[in-house]
């Protein structure tokens, strides 16, 4: 009988299975051509996937971009794709914000819905409700711009639906840690 599990087994329980998750991650990278395939192809070559990604020069003078990717997987597989990422040579540095837990994270939507009388009133009292500014309007539809967590982006698309939504583009989340900390 093996003392430490109290089986007759003499082979250790293997660990539970690691349970996938969606992390955030920051890349400060060299803003250069070709920068933002070799950082994609890492990706596509090793078969994990993108949910999210951003990219934005952030220091000119520097010609430094900053690649925003939200990703899903265990975290032996987050770590992985990490340390292949600090691998590429454009890479300066690495950031997952999942792990720091000091980050905040939006993204912007433009929503276009379609709609007459109660459809049309319902529709401007939900984006008042979410914050959302119109920023495009006829007699017969409005596009909003709403801001915010994209839980909160989900749930007024949802919402506008059954109202007449027609389109709806989305930025991809943009994250920043908090505090005085530069990335």
């Amino acid at each position: 009988m093996n003392a430490q599990t109290g089986t007759t087994s003499h082979y250790p329980v293997a660990p539970a299975a690691a349970r996938a998750e969606s992390h955030t991650l920051t890349v400060l990278v060299d803003n250069e051509p070709g920068v933002l395939a070799r950082v994609i192809g890492l990706f596509s070559g090793r078969g994990y996937n993108i949910d999210s990604l951003t990219v934005s020069e952030t220091e000119h003078q520097k010609h430094l971009s900053l690649i925003t990717i939200v990703t899903f997987g265990t975290p032996m597989v987050i770590e992985q794709i990490r340390h292949q990422l600090e691998r590429l040579i454009p890479v300066h540095k690495v950031t997952d914000l999942t792990i720091t837990g000091k980050a905040i994270e939006r993204e912007l939507a433009m929503v276009k819905v379609r709609g007459k009388g109660d459809n049309r009133v319902e529709a401007l009292r939900l984006a008042d409700a979410f914050r959302a500014r119109v920023i495009d309007a006829s007699t017969e539809s409005f596009v909003f711009e709403i801001t915010g967590k994209s839980d909160k982006i989900d749930q007024f698309v949802e919402l506008m639906l059954p109202l007449g939504l027609v389109e709806v583009s989305r930025t991809g989340i943009v994250a920043i840690s908090r505090g005085p900390e530069v990335m």
